[in-house]
Parts: C-alpha cells; sequence; structure tokens
C-alpha cells in the first residue's frame, strides 16, 4: 500500500470526550473518499472481483508486508480462500489481507462461511474464527512480528454443532469504542445473533459512520451497536483500512462488497 494513500484524520489530535490520554501522530488515520457516479447515486463497489486478489495485500506475522509464502490468502471457486494446506502448523503466524484503500463511511457487505479443521498449533479460541478489521492502521506501519493491526474487528465466528456461539461480535485490538455512554474497556463483546453451524454461507454486513456509530447486521438483523471509535490513547477513528483476517481455521469469502456514504 503506498503511504500517500493515506491521509491523516480530519480533526488531528482530537480525543475522545472524556479521554485524558495523549495521542500519537503517527497511529491517526483517515481514508480518501470515494468517488460516485452521476448525480451522486451511490452504487457498490466489489471490493473483490471474483478472479484474483487484484486490490489486496498480504500481511502475515514475521513476514513483509505483500509477502504470503504459503499462499495463505488465494482464489478459487470464485471465493477468496483463507487456507493452511502449506502449513506444518500455525505457530501464531496470523494473518491479514488488507483492501488497498481506506474508507470511512460506508456499508460493508460480506458472504462467508467456514469449512474443514482448524490448522495444528491454532489457539483453541480460533477454532472457526475469523473477522473483519475495519478503521485500521496502515500496514506499512505494523511490526513484522505484530499480531494484529489496531482496528475495530467484527468477529466472524462458527458454531461448534452444539450450544450457542454468536457472530458479528466485537473485539477492540489497540482500540475502544463507546457503548451505553461509557468506554467498553473489554477486549471482545458478544452480539446477539444466533448461532450458524457447518458450512453455510452467512451474509454479515457492518454500518461505518466514521467516527461516530458502527452497526452489526446479521441476515437482515442489528444484532450490535456502538459509537465513538478511538485508539487506546483516546485519538478518534476516523476511518482507515478494511483487512480480512488468517487466524488458523479455513474460511472463504465469496462476497466482498461495499457501498460509500459519502
Amino acid at each position: 500500500m503506498n503511504r500517500s494513500h493515506f491521509l491523516r484524520i480530519a480533526l488531528a489530535g482530537s480525543l475522545v470526550p472524556g479521554f485524558a490520554g495523549a495521542a500519537n501522530d503517527d497511529a491517526k488515520q483517515t481514508p480518501k473518499k470515494q468517488k460516485t457516479n452521476e448525480g451522486n447515486k451511490k452504487e457498490w463497489i466489489q471490493l473483490f472481483n471474483g478472479k484474483d486478489l487484484a486490490g489486496w495485500t498480504p500481511k502475515i506475522r514475521y513476514e513483509p508486508l505483500g509477502e504470503d509464502k504459503r499462499k495463505t490468502f488465494r482464489v478459487s471457486g470464485g471465493a477468496i480462500q483463507v487456507n493452511y494446506e502449506n502449513y506444518e502448523a500455525f505457530n501464531q503466524t496470523f494473518g491479514h489481507l488488507f483492501y488497498n484503500t481506506p474508507y470511512s463511511r460506508y456499508r460493508l457487505r460480506v458472504e462467508y462461511r467456514f469449512l474443514g479443521d482448524q490448522l495444528k498449533g491454532g489457539p483453541g479460541w480460533a477454532y472457526r474464527n475469523s473477522g473483519l478489521m475495519l478503521h485500521g492502521q496502515d500496514p506499512e506501519t505494523m511490526k513484522i512480528d505484530q499480531d494484529f493491526p489496531n482496528s475495530i474487528e467484527v468477529q466472524l465466528l462458527g458454531g461448534k454443532g452444539e450450544g450457542k456461539r454468536t457472530t458479528l461480535n466485537l473485539c477492540t485490538p489497540g482500540t475502544d469504542v463507546i457503548m451505553n455512554e461509557k468506554p467498553l474497556k473489554r477486549h471482545c463483546i458478544s452480539s446477539k445473533s444466533k448461532t450458524y453451524h457447518g458450512d453455510q454461507w452467512v451474509t454479515a454486513e457492518v454500518m461505518v459512520d466514521g467516527a461516530k456509530e458502527f452497526k452489526h447486521i446479521v441476515e437482515g438483523d442489528v444484532v450490535l451497536e456502538y459509537q465513538h471509535p478511538h485508539l487506546d490513547n483516546g485519538t478518534r477513528l476516523e476511518g482507515g483500512t478494511i483487512s480480512l483476517q488468517s487466524e488458523s481455521h479455513p474460511c472463504e469469502f465469496r462476497k466482498v462488497e461495499l457501498l460509500p456514504l459519502d
């Protein structure tokens, strides 16, 4: 990703109200606005073209940006596959596939599913686990051994065959949000979705309104809402990168599309 594509946040140095932490200039992030067609009519943008990974860049832990020696991310059968055929064990090599254009206000829609068995050495919590990393940091600023980008994670989970396991939960690597008028101050919180067992396709949507509000939607139902995403130091997140996660369990994305709201 060319860092010239990655602009500073619109309210430089602004903090979430009531937060006393100091802003870190290197962590500020904002997307550039997207063009619309004539008449200012918005159209869905296909971030995934169904054929290849054009427009996407992998970042695998312990590897330089752009390298994916074991082909963790590939396209087959019209879907982005997160696969581990060339791995012997996971060894904490978390990965992310970054879309090359950052965004701020948009509606993101994906169709995903989990398949097969978890890779040997994957964490227990990563069973049938992936995520959509939104308002994320520029991958060029990630350390080579960094596990996750600073971001708002829309956590995707699959059922274990029995019992309840919600999807489109929220996790906050390097970040926090306001929920019920208070800082969340916890790494993950569950949504109120139903559980999706097996290898069925699930349609997930996220409504993202810059630094104001997020809504998680599963099969048309709003399952989680929160406001004012910010870094741990209080810096507002007006926008940022979008990435798909590799956490040791095979999964597929057959649709990744975005509707700009600006």
